[in-house]
């Protein structure tokens, strides 16, 4: 399960209907109506939000919003809680978590999608999902690191 920091404008067809797919799941463990992924690490800073049905909702409205600007159709109705996004407080997301996912979107932008991963080399530090407030700080501690690989 990936739920980026990073704008879903960066993903590629692959990783947005992956996110949109994996955000779907990560309501319904935030609903307690599946039983899988109930201590995945990528849902603390949902678990720690205030509203965290509101918060997932809005994490999957910016995804149905990139999705309608390509053209693709993710049906809006399976959101749960619907609302004005700029009711729900912004996650605090640092820094360093927000690079250590574009490095790995990265790498999978040059195995996967190279026209992307050339349009996007110049970008050192992306626009954050809306859901998110950028801090400074380092990788956070729940994330699974992994070595990224090059193309990075």
């Amino acid at each position: 399960m990936r739920l980026w920091t990073i704008h879903p404008r960066y993903l590629d067809p692959q990783g947005l209907t992956a996110a949109w797919r994996e955000a779907l799941l990560a309501q319904k463990v935030l609903c307690d109506t599946t039983k899988g992924y109930r201590f995945h690490p990528q849902l603390v800073r949902f678990r720690s939000h205030s509203q965290p049905l509101r918060a997932i909702a809005v994490f999957l409205s910016g995804l149905t919003e990139e999705a309608e600007r390509r053209g693709y159709h993710f049906d809006a109705t399976k959101i749960l809680e619907q609302g004005p996004v700029e009711q729900v407080e912004q996650i605090e997301e640092t820094e360093g978590q927000l690079l250590y996912e574009w490095a790995h979107l990265r790498a999978k932008l040059h195995r996967r999608a190279s026209d992307l991963h050339r349009q996007f080399r110049s970008i050192v530090i992306p626009q954050p999902h809306p859901l998110f407030r950028i801090v400074p700080g380092g990788v956070r501690e729940w994330e699974k690191l992994r070595p990224v690989r090059a193309g990075g």
